[in-house]
Order: C-alpha cells, then structure tokens, then sequence
C-alpha cells in the first residue's frame, strides 16, 4: 500500500492547534507535538475554572457585603437572615455592587434587614407549634408508661424489674444513696 501522508486535512488540523497555542513559551507555540500538549492541558484548566471563577466572584461579593453590614452593625449571616424574612429578592452580585458604589442604598437594605429580623419566621413558628403539639403528646406517653406504685407487698419480683424502675421504687420508699448502688444492691434494700 502506498503511504498516506494526510496533506491539506493534516496541516489544517495542526494550524488550528498552532493557533490556540500562539503566545506559549518556548517550543509550546512552534513544534506541533508540544504545542498540542499544552494546548489539551490548558483546554482543561479552562473548563475547570469556568467553575471555580463562579465561586471565587461569590467569595468576592460575599466579603464585600459582610465588609459593608459589618460598618452598619450587623453580621453577613444576620444581614442575608432579615432581607429573607423581609421578602427582599436582591443576588449578592447587587448587594456588593451597592456596598462598593452606592454605601447609602445599601445603608437603606441594611435597615430592611433590621426590621426582617424582628420578623419570626415561618420555619420558626411552624417548628414551635410542632414541639407544643409533640410536647403534649410525648408528657401522655411519658403518663402512661411510667411505672406504677408498687404496692409494698412482699410477694413483689424486683429481679425481673430494670435498675430505672427499682431506682424510682426506691425514692418512693425513701431508700437514700441509690445512685451508687448496683441492681443487686437495690433488690436487697427493697426486699427489707
């Protein structure tokens, strides 16, 4: 078979690499075989840092706005907590915009923020009503499971009873140093 040198596709192909490779240091923007090394590393470190730039400008707006609350009296995390509460849709790229360029109308937010902090939130009030509910459901429970007064008869089995419910017996009956007494202790000092 004769031997195909690839010609006009080839040499496209390698302009194209050449190309994205121009300004590289040394050989990287010269000899093809370099040059494509570096242009697929650098192809990567790209795709990467489309993602990484989009944190590092949210770090940025972040600290500029903590930077700017902070010399009106509240925190970064208090400042974003009462916009919320105060129903203000406004991004971070806004805000720090505001706290760089215009510090009075982000004085203005931060008054918003006050006020949204004195707010009770939704997740709060509905979290209260919840424990109030389970608070009384769980003193029923507690009610009905506790153990019953033992009725002081000798013909009472405290071996197969738990160390909590003697403990309980044991107050009862007045018994004194039941909190360092063993379950062995505890029966004989019930069983007198």
């Amino acid at each position: 078979m004769p031997r195909v040198k690839g010609g006009y596709v080839t040499r496209r192909r390698r302009k194209a690499v050449l190309k994205l490779a121009k300004g590289y240091y040394g050989s990287k923007h010269t000899i093809y075989r370099t040059a494509h090394e570096q242009v697929m590393r650098s192809l990567q470190y790209a795709y990467r840092d489309r993602k990484v730039k989009k944190r590092d400008f949210r770090k940025l707006w972040i600290q500029r706005i903590n930077a700017a609350a902070k010399e009106n009296g509240l925190k970064y995390s208090l400042f974003i907590c009462g916009l919320s509460r105060a129903g203000v849709e406004v991004n971070r790229k806004m805000l720090a915009d505001l706290a760089v360029n215009d510090p009075k109308a982000f004085t203005s937010f931060v008054e918003i923020a006050k006020k949204g902090l004195e707010i009770p939130s939704k997740k709060v009030e509905e979290k209260v009503v919840v424990l109030q509910t389970e608070s009384k459901a769980v003193k029923a429970a507690k009610l009905a499971q506790a153990p019953k007064a033992v009725e002081e008869t000798d013909d009472v089995d405290y071996t197969s009873m738990t160390v909590t419910e003697l403990k309980a017996i044991a107050k009862e009956k007045g018994i004194s140093g039941i909190s360092s007494m063993k379950k062995a202790d505890l029966v004989e000092a019930l069983s007198k």
